[in-house]
């Protein structure tokens, strides 16, 4: 699942909970897999990874083990809470 954000006008930062806006996006599969393997680098199998475009593909901002999922909930119209949960007690 993944969302893309966008900021405020006027504004740099775009995170959802100080008013960025963001929508629901599919990712190219080079996308994926940079954030699996970012995700997987740090020891996670569940994680909140933030990537940038860049001229060479993308980059990876922050890899979170705690990310917050209500906005991307909102924006994607997926129940990922329950979909972690699944994940973990399988």
């Amino acid at each position: 699942v993944a969302l893309e954000q966008d900021p405020r006008p006027g504004e740099v930062l775009s995170n959802l909970h100080q008013g960025g806006a963001g929508e629901g996006v599919a990712l190219l599969p080079e996308w994926s897999r940079v954030a699996e393997s970012a995700a997987s680098a740090v020891g996670l199998e569940v994680a909140g990874v933030d990537l940038l475009p860049s001229r060479d593909g993308p980059v990876v901002c922050e890899v979170n083990g705690s990310p917050g999922l209500e906005g991307l909930q909102r924006a994607t119209g997926e129940d990922l809470a329950t979909r972690v949960i699944e994940f973990v007690t399988a």
